[in-house]
């Protein structure tokens, strides 16, 4: 995915997040992964596997669909 990508991703990701009242903490522990990654994720520095972007929607209550419609 192009780096412009992955930066509308993860800026999906942090609006979901937060509108759930959600911390990267909280997330992280709820995905199973570091609170740094999620905030690697947030920041488009690593290209996210498919698994871990289903289990993002997952917890924060949407379809993952959502976090692509800027695509």
């Amino acid at each position: 995915m192009s780096k412009v990508k992955l930066k509308k991703l993860g800026n999906k990701i942090r609006y979901y997040r937060k509108l759930q009242g959600l911390s990267q903490e909280k997330l992280a522990e709820l995905i199973s992964v570091s609170r740094n990654y999620v905030g690697m994720i947030e920041r488009a520095e690593v290209n996210t596997p498919v698994s871990t972007i289903f289990d993002i929607a997952k917890i924060l209550k949407i379809e993952t669909k959502q976090l692509f419609e800027f695509i």
